[in-house]
């Protein structure tokens, strides 16, 4: 079975993001997400953040992207991960308490492509049991994650991995809050 088929019929993929190692899978998918929480032995209070490839996808899940959202997208020389309030056609598993949802446009890179290839967006979460330290490489990822998911991917294993991305909450009242920069 190939990556796009594990995905298709809701397996779980370890794979290198834009910015860490990332434990994924289909995010419209209430399944995968119940796994990942398993596996990542993390409260579902605890949300988690989906990749998309491009504005027109993004567009699918959040209804109004302010100006100054665009605009700091559009600047952005970083991974940027912004927490949009009431979005649309994902699973309330996938969502926060506040019903928000972070989102990550991917500019370039297998994940971008990969997305691409699938047609919906992409969990991304740390590769790293929860409240445990994530990953600088591939190396450190425990054992138990290799063991879990039904598919690793075999790029950038021997590279370190760049910061989390920044976190920007866009507030249901139009203000924004940068969480992590």
């Amino acid at each position: 079975m190939n990556i796009l088929e594990i995905i298709k019929t809701g397996g779980l993929i370890l794979y290198p993001t834009d910015t860490v190692w990332g434990i994924g899978g289909d995010a419209t998918n209430p399944d995968v997400i119940q796994k990942i929480f398993n596996i990542k032995k993390r409260h579902p209070e605890k949300s988690m953040l989906i990749l998309v490839d491009g504005y027109e996808m993004l567009q699918q899940y959040v209804d109004e992207i302010p100006l100054e959202i665009w605009q700091i997208l559009e600047k952005s020389t970083k991974p940027t991960t912004v927490i949009y309030p009431n979005p649309k056609n994902l699973p309330k598993e996938l969502l926060a308490k506040d019903g928000s949802v972070g989102i990550r446009i991917i500019k370039k890179g297998f994940a971008k492509e990969l997305i691409k290839a699938i047609q919906v967006p992409l969990i991304s979460t740390s590769a790293n049991i929860s409240g445990k330290p994530g990953p600088a490489n591939f190396d450190e990822i425990d054992e138990y994650i290799l063991q879990n998911v039904d598919y690793i991917v075999n790029l950038h294993r021997n590279s370190s991995t760049q910061k989390p991305s920044r976190i920007i909450k866009l507030n249901a009242n139009g203000s924004i809050n940068i969480i992590r920069d």
